[in-house]
């Protein structure tokens, strides 16, 4: 096969490959949603049609959405995707470049600079990798056909469907140019439809709230994010523990938010690593797959308020560890 007629057969296979995924929506579905933001929001019904006309079913989305890394890889494998060597000296040129913002994020909303910038970094490598999937697609097929008929996950995305359009008409963008992840997250820090419209700032005051694009924006909308879920200034995060009884099973959880105090655990054998002297801290015991055996680790409220950025133990565990990396090294060069 000569080059000519092999690229033509690629870029055949790749097309057919796309047109595998995409698909109709649900019909019944998207009139129903169609005449929800007609009632309840005005909206025109001949630009909604118009603009569904246009929006496919990805059931690669699908498939993305039933494998995340944070389910399928155990905590070792999860934890070598962020915390690498690339990825904590990434973090510290973000913060050079961005001291001030992340000073003043750190003055108003309490929140580290390390932190922020952990976040932006798992996210989306410092703004690198911001998701290439069309929003409005995204959201349409997790809301109209999610995966397994989960009602209460479909319920959601509706909701955020909904956010979409209606951050699409406030802030005049077109909704099919909106690009995000696989889950319809948007721009540096990964906001969701609803959380832009509630918790991003225009942290730069140039009249616009630009988490795309605007650094300063995206650091502001991150601390008021976890500012506005909680986070308690002064805090521990999370510290690595000690384990010398038998009394594990009892303390330790598998969901985020603490059950315990510290002294609880300390009572009973378990002792952070990292001391604190705060024994009426809210605490929850996390059991982690290391290479070599399971790790403990004491989360504490910081820990609870990251994990509402996304709520999944290992995620919370990275931002945390990559945090105290970056942190560590940027002390370091400070010296």
């Amino acid at each position: 096969m000569t080059g000519r007629w092999l690229l033509v057969a690629l870029l055949v296979a790749l097309f057919n490959a796309g047109a595998a995924y995409a698909a109709p929506l649900s019909a019944p579905a998207v009139r129903a949603f169609i005449d929800d933001m007609v009632a309840t929001h005005g909206f025109e019904r001949v630009e909604l049609e118009q603009l569904f006309a246009g929006v496919e079913r990805n059931d690669r989305i699908i498939s993305l959405m039933t494998r995340p890394a944070e389910k399928v890889k155990p905590w070792w494998e999860y934890r070598a995707l962020f915390i690498s060597e690339k990825r904590i000296k990434d973090g510290l040129v973000f913060w050079r470049e961005n001291a001030a913002s992340l000073q003043r994020a750190w003055d108003e909303y309490g929140v580290p600079p390390e932190v922020i910038v952990a976040i932006i970094g798992v996210e989306t490598s410092y703004g690198r990798i911001t998701g290439g999937h069309r929003v409005v697609d995204a959201l349409a097929t997790l809301a109209f056909h999610y995966p397994g008929g989960n009602e209460a996950r479909a319920k959601f995305f509706r909701a955020q469907l909904e956010h979409c359009l209606l951050l699409a008409r406030e802030e005049g963008i077109d909704p099919l140019g909106l690009e995000g992840s696989y889950a319809g997250a948007l721009g540096m820090p990964q906001f969701m439809p609803e959380n832009y419209r509630k918790l991003a700032v225009d942290f730069d005051g140039d009249g616009r709230r630009d988490i795309w694009k605007n650094a300063d924006d995206a650091i502001g909308s991150v601390a008021n994010y976890l500012h506005h879920h909680g986070w308690r200034k002064p805090g521990q995060i999370v510290s690595q523990a000690l384990v010398r009884s038998g009394e594990t099973g009892r303390f330790v959880q598998t969901t985020l938010k603490p059950n315990h105090q510290l002294g609880e655990l300390v009572e009973s054998g378990i002792t952070p690593v990292t001391p604190n002297s705060r024994l009426d801290d809210a605490a929850a015991l996390f059991e982690l797959e290391a290479r070599n055996g399971n790790e403990y680790w004491i989360g504490y409220t910081n820990f609870y308020v990251i994990s509402r950025y996304n709520p999944r133990i290992k995620y919370a565990m990275a931002v945390a560890q990559l945090a105290e990396a970056i942190r560590s090294r940027h002390a370091e060069a400070a010296e």
